[in-house]
């Protein structure tokens, strides 16, 4: 077990100072929705969560590679098949292009079914004279600037629960079906292969993994079925502790207590200082965790978080994603890695090139140049490599979709196509296109 039964309990992190939570203003309806929500079968179970480990184990020993990706905040209306299907596409696609390239086989990670909550800069948004809590997400509020809109909802624990369920469903429903198949790349098409510059590339990488399929499959004369379906895993940030808590659970057979809400609960940046509430709650589950790393964590803290969360060493447990940023990559990230050896605790190196390239343009939109996001990505395999050390995934915000919302990339978009179709309402994310080109980088990576 990770943590021992009189050191932690699900409910021990309630002892700790808890950043970004709600301020519900009613503790007895909080309570009766976290009742209704733990007595609810759970969303994923304990033998791919210790699947998924094994396989995070296996990229951090240099012998997979770990692709997670999706939207930077889901919402409750965009719960629908045509949304749920994109994002899988350009999941599959990207994971193809990857693998052919790497010769290595890639783990998919979505950020879905259960990214229903953000953290916010502040409690209390302001316009004008009036001063309301911040939207905090579906699971917590809802997004209009009204008092009823953004008082903190528990109703919305469980709306967000039967989402994630609904979502991960289906996910399993398509793969199950044949969707993920291998022979038949054809059905992961998205508009990106029509007009991008790397349509002919992509072509010629699929249809070299069809042609080879095809030829061994004639010369051993069976099938190939792991060609046929592919394992996909979920993730979310683990931020509403409430939430994350009434779906824990311990089981007699694995002798340790589960988070069932999702395979790769992460701790972002915000909230993971070691002595507080979400490092506590996170230290006592058997899921392999992520944790969101950057310069705001100094190396004491950064190596009392790795022998906190993963005491035993166990591979697979525990992936740092470092988000540095392009211009400060090359000189912090060796820092990290050399604090992190001192500890003698191994660790998975995702890399999240996304969120320290944000910034705002002249009109007031957040945006990321896609240059720095590919340089920061090129520039932490490099470091990696020359440290010794390994980068054994990639974390990005990205959509199967058509929007116009990070700059640059394949159809060089620029500050003023920001206008044409930017969706998200919260972070930039990488269009179709732009994940693609992503993928074609780290397919030719030494």
């Amino acid at each position: 077990m990770t943590a021992t039964a009189d050191s932690w309990s699900p409910e021990s992190w309630q002892q700790r100072p808890a950043l970004q939570q709600p301020n519900y203003p009613d503790a007895a309806r909080l309570q009766s929705a976290l009742d209704r929500l733990a007595a609810l079968p759970p969303i994923v179970t304990s033998w791919e969560i210790e699947d998924l480990k094994k396989r995070l184990a296996a990229a951090q020993a240099g012998r997979g590679f770990v692709l997670q990706g999706g939207d930077c905040a889901e919402s409750f209306t965009e719960c629908t098949s045509p949304r749920i299907v994109g994002q899988l596409k350009i999941l599959l696609q990207m994971s193809v292009v990857m693998t052919a390239g790497m010769k290595r086989p890639v783990t998919r990670i979505g950020r879905m079914a259960g990214q229903y909550a953000k953290p916010r800069s502040a409690d209390l948004e302001e316009r004008g004279d009036d001063s309301l809590p911040s939207y905090r997400g579906d699971l917590v509020n809802r997004q209009p600037f009204t008092s009823a809109d953004r008082e903190p909802d528990p109703e919305l624990l469980l709306r967000g629960y039967e989402r994630a369920a609904l979502t991960l469903n289906f996910v399993r429903g398509l793969i199950d079906g044949g969707f993920a198949d291998l022979h038949h790349p054809e059905n992961w098409d998205l508009d990106f292969v029509s007009h991008s510059s790397s349509a002919d590339k992509y072509h010629s990488i699929v249809q070299k993994v069809r042609d080879g399929l095809d030829f061994f499959e004639s010369i051993s004369e069976r099938p190939i079925h792991e060609a046929r379906r592919v394992d996909f895993f979920a993730a979310h940030e683990g931020l509403h502790l409430h939430y994350e808590q009434a779906q824990t659970r311990h089981l007699e057979h694995r002798h340790g207590w589960y988070n069932l809400t999702t395979h790769f609960p992460w701790i972002g940046l915000r909230t993971a200082h070691p002595e507080g509430a979400h490092v506590e709650f996170f230290r006592g589950i058997e899921n392999p965790i992520g944790v969101k790393v950057g310069e705001a964590l100094d190396k004491d803290h950064l190596q009392e978080l790795v022998r906190r969360l993963n005491p035993d060493n166990e591979p697979g447990r525990l992936a740092l994603i470092h988000r540095l940023g392009a211009e400060r990559v090359a000189e912090a990230l060796p820092q990290m890695i050399e604090a992190v050896r001192e500890t003698g605790i191994d660790v998975l190196w995702i890399c999240d090139p996304m969120h320290g390239n944000t910034e705002s343009t002249s009109s007031g939109f957040k945006t990321r140049r896609f240059e720095n996001i590919a340089s920061e990505l090129d520039t932490a395999f490099r470091v990696h490599r020359d440290h010794g050390s390994r980068l054994g995934g990639v974390h990005l915000e990205l959509t199967g979709e058509h929007v116009t919302e990070c700059t640059g990339g394949p159809r060089g978009l620029t500050e003023h196509d920001l206008t044409r179709d930017y969706r998200s309402t919260v972070d930039p994310r990488l269009n179709y296109d732009q994940a693609m080109e992503i993928a074609l980088q780290i397919a030719g990576q030494p």
